[in-house]
């Protein structure tokens, strides 16, 4: 697949891209279903919405659709696991624009060790990544996803894909999400 076809993907013909600023963290936090307990003034602010409409709402009201559901079924299995978990994602605003962040997404515990919620902190990604790292790769997985007709099915290829990938290429999630970009680093600082 090229990065044409995979570019066409993300090509929000209804809304534009949104940008916010590098030194800006998007934060939110979740009670374990999900709900959204606290977002912050620049979440607020890219995605559209007041305080009002989001607090008690799912976090998927920013879900985009061109976000392959394996990479979510990834983060939620890591998160209610206890363990943190960082990601590619493209979120939707209440008006259909879209924006990419790098998120950084843990749970918060009790004394106990419990999960009492989840935290999310989302930074500017590294463009060059977005473009020829990760929208091609979550075209292909969307084209799993969507080859199916059963949405348990489409989502069981598409992760099934991801591992495939990952073993191609010899790196378990984490490893390949923190070495991206780390390529272009090295042979710029040679």
């Amino acid at each position: 697949m090229t990065n044409t076809h995979a570019t066409k993907v993300f090509d929000n013909s209804k809304g534009h891209e949104k940008f916010f600023k590098d030194d800006e963290i998007i934060v939110s936090k979740t009670d374990l279903k999900g709900r959204i307990t606290y977002a912050n003034r620049i979440f607020l602010d890219i995605a559209d919405y007041s305080e009002r409409e989001v607090l008690g709402q799912p976090h998927s009201i920013i879900r985009h659709p061109d976000m392959p559901r394996c990479i979510f079924k990834l983060l939620w299995d890591r998160i209610s696991s206890g363990r943190e978990i960082f990601a590619y994602v493209v979120n939707r605003t209440k008006f259909g624009d879209h924006y990419w962040v790098y998120a950084h997404v843990t749970p918060s515990f009790d004394v106990h060790g419990n999960i009492l919620s989840y935290h999310s902190n989302r930074r500017v990604p590294d463009r060059q990544v977005v473009t020829e790292k990760i929208i091609p790769l979550y075209a292909k997985l969307l084209e799993a996803e969507r080859s199916h007709k059963n949405g348990k099915e489409g989502l069981a290829a598409s992760a099934k894909l991801l591992e495939s990938v990952l073993a191609d290429i010899g790196l378990a999630y984490d490893e390949f999400i923190a070495t991206l970009g780390h390529e272009r680093a090295h042979s710029t600082a040679a």
